[in-house]
């Protein structure tokens, strides 16, 4: 097998041909799919490697310690040899990786051969293609986790353990000092934790990277940005702790710990940052000083981590396996992203020129990640990741388009009245004939009292079931946050409401798999999603202008997505989903509607550092859709741009606003140019009112089918697949 290994005396790197590890009593042998580079602890090894004898002495002061003790009790002779033959031979580097078992030693009963494990340890869990890893120092990995994803085990139990040991309480405000991995890691495991953060980090990228994973300020520590932040939040009194997860030589970080933390704080070291510490200032604030021990309780106990004797839970609550555990289940339940901190996969053969670059400084990264050759389908959830089935719709014996007065009014309900009910649709249904405003739920009284007052809503409640009860309400729209899309969507259902639900439909394949559950069991099929592109007047046009297609197209969609402004719920991706699980739909459906067909698989991309998305969708007749989602754009730049080519044919969309269509016929080349220009921007929310009112009133189909919506919905969600696995994911089922 092949490992990346280094010579600590001349600095070589290499991945050597070793034996493969033994599997020994009381552990596993996992062969790697992904490792993680520690780009604090890993790189610092080597570039000391790359020092001088008398660097690598400065560098190491405890070191030096032990060779005077050794000269002393055994000569100076005795101990040159035994230093320079330690210091000229081969040791290995890594220690957090992902893997599947391929076989069990002796006294294992919790896995069996090819489960996924994550996997910690600078001995066992090493860049490398096999390792034989004991019992404490593994944790299965939960379902849906991609293996990338769990290769983070260890460093999240590293964050999660400096994080235990500063005791945070909720309320409570915290400064990160160090926005590196761990610095990213501890942010967003304070945040899940209901504490408030301020960064410090030098590095402007990382700053805006913790805020966008939850931070509520970051800031150069040199700057008066991060001081002015801490004022504001903690009225002047300073934070309740501080986190050095820094680096380097400078005392800058124990120093501004000091001026920052209240009277009686906590600060805590995770990192290996010097610790000069000033006397006066820690002794007048009497600050607790407290240091975090690796990946936790077990740590460098050799009957814990190799003889697998455990500690009893009623007395160490957290050890090293418990705290790696539960790192794992808070990223499967989305409560902490590392998605965003990966900025570049390498094949582990490319291992010696990754860390060059890293070292060099070509490779700016926050984390870096060796893929692994030799998986196989079926031996990794990730493998297994590159086929989503999109469900199969399944009508119930129920009645479709309920049966009501033709003169009567269509009686709406709303649940939620936020930004966009009040703003884009509910000024629609005020003006439309035949349409009555029933009544507006909301989770609080005074919201449900404002819509019904702007709106003229004839009740307004907090009691969902009082709704869902009123048999004459015709149907009900869902514009609530959307993580309760889909349960108040399948509620409603099976009330026998006609639904109208904001996109998303799902944010995972559980709540999918939830809302045609209820289809088929109420026969209940009458929903709409708020794809309203597809209506949009001027799309439409641009559509019929264009024509039948005799040959395949390709579709190239360009969304200025912009960035969100601080604060946005967008940015809870644990509770809310990732923005593009949020809004990406609108796109897949206007490209499906364009291509008349629903899509077959998903490749999608994701720039690092960043929520820039690049998202290719393959069609059954070879038509390809490509949607670029930025974030990075100017903001003054059209938010969609959107051009069609097939058949000799260009059509162009400019942001709704302009439209215009090319092609070479027989009279030579044609051009057909949006007549005049929209007083404001279409984007088809009136019309699809319309239609959804009209298809309520009468009982006749639904503006959109069932079928498609899934499909959309299906391929929104393998998107985020894709991310996770890297490669293309085919949609089994598809039409």
């Amino acid at each position: 097998m092949k490992q990346v290994v280094q010579n600590y005396k001349s600095g070589e790197l290499a991945v050597l041909d070793v034996p493969v590890p033994e599997c020994k009593r009381g552990g596993v042998l996992v062969r790697s799919a992904y490792s993680l580079i520690s780009t604090g602890t890993e790189l610092m090894k080597v570039s000391e490697a790359g020092m001088s004898m008398l660097g690598k002495a400065r560098s190491r002061p405890d070191q030096v310690a032990k060779v005077m003790q050794s000269v002393a009790t055994n000569g100076v002779p005795a101990t040159y040899r035994k230093v320079m033959g330690k210091l000229d031979s081969y040791t290995p580097l890594g220690y957090s990786l992902c893997g599947v078992v391929e076989q069990v030693g002796a006294g294992i009963d919790d896995v069996k051969v090819g489960d996924l494990v994550a996997c910690a340890g600078n001995e066992h869990a090493l860049h490398a293609e096999l390792n034989w890893v004991p019992k404490n120092l593994y944790a299965p990995v939960p379902d849906g986790l991609a293996p990338r994803h769990a290769a983070f085990g260890t460093v999240g139990s590293i964050a999660m353990q400096g994080v235990r040991q500063g005791e945070p309480q909720l309320g409570e405000v915290a400064l990160v000092i160090g926005l590196g991995l761990i610095g990213q890691l501890v942010v967003q495991l304070l945040v899940a934790a209901g504490v408030r953060v301020v960064g410090a980090d030098p590095d402007p990228t990382r700053c805006e990277l913790a805020e966008r994973l939850g931070a509520a300020a970051c800031g150069d520590p040199a700057s008066a940005a991060v001081e002015a932040a801490v004022a504001e939040l903690t009225g002047g009194h300073g934070v309740d702790q501080v986190y050095l997860a820094a680096g380097g030589g400078s005392n800058q970080p124990v120093e501004l710990a000091a001026r920052l933390c209240r009277d009686r704080g906590r600060v805590v070291d995770i990192g290996k940052c010097r610790l000069d510490l000033p006397w006066n200032a820690y002794y007048e604030k009497e600050l607790d000083v407290r240091f975090s021990r690796s990946y936790g309780p077990g740590r460098y106990d050799p009957e814990y981590e190799l003889d697998g004797r455990d500690y009893p839970i009623g007395y160490v609550r957290w050890t090293e396996r418990r705290n790696l555990a539960c790192f794992l289940d808070l990223v499967a339940r989305g409560r902490v992203d590392v998605e965003p901190l990966v900025s570049h996969i390498a094949d582990f053969d490319d291992a010696v020129e990754t860390y060059r670059s890293l070292k060099d400084g070509e490779l700016k990264a926050v984390a870096v990640l060796f893929r692994y050759p030799g998986q196989t389908a079926g031996t990794s959830s990730e493998a297994e990741a590159s086929v989503v089935a999109v469900p199969a719709v399944r009508r119930g014996a129920g009645v479709s388009g309920p049966a009501r007065p033709a003169t009567a009014p269509v009686r709406l309900a709303f649940v939620g009245a936020g930004n966009y009910a009040t703003s884009m649709l509910l000024p629609h249904l005020t003006q439309r004939d035949g349409v009555e405003l029933s009544t507006v739920v909301t989770t609080t009284a005074l919201s449900a009292a404002n819509a019904q007052r702007k709106f003229g809503f004839a009740e307004a409640t907090t009691d969902l079931d009082a709704v869902l009860g009123d048999k004459s309400i015709d149907a009900v729209f869902v514009v609530t946050r959307h993580s309760s899309h889909a349960e108040l969507t399948r509620k409603a259902l099976l009330a026998g409401k006609t639904v109208f639900v904001e996109k998303p439909l799902a944010l995972t394949e559980d709540e999918l798999a939830g809302v045609l559950a209820a289809v088929e069991e109420s026969g209940n099929d009458r929903i709409q999603v708020g794809f309203n592109r597809r209506f949009a007047p001027l799309l439409q046009e641009a559509r019929n202008r264009f024509g039948a297609r005799t040959g395949p197209a390709s579709l190239r969609y360009l969304v200025n997505a912009g960035r969100l402004t601080h604060g946005s719920w967008y940015l809870q991706q644990g509770t809310e989903g990732s923005r593009f699980a949020g809004e990406g739909g609108h796109f897949i459906d206007t490209a499906s509607w364009l291509l008349d067909a629903d899509p077959v698989s998903v490749y999608a991309v994701a720039s690092s550092g960043n929520e820039d998305l690049q998202v290719v969708l393959r069609y059954p007749d070879g038509s390809t859709a490509a949607i670029s989602y930025v974030t990075t754009g100017a903001p003054g730049f059209p938010k969609e741009t959107l051009d069609l080519v097939a058949d000799g044919k260009v059509l162009r969309l400019d942001d709704f606003v302009r439209a215009s269509l090319y092609s070479d016929g027989r009279g030579g080349r044609k051009r057909w140019v949006s007549s005049r220009l929209p007083k404001a921007r279409d984007k088809g929310q009136s019309a699809e009112l319309a239609a959804f009112v009209k298809a309520v009133r009468t009982g006749g189909p639904m503006p959109v089918p069932l079928e498609s919506l899934v499909a959309t919905t299906a391929a929104t969600l393998a998107v985020r697949t894709g991310l996770a696995g890297g490669a293309p994911v085919t949609l089994a089922g598809a039409r």
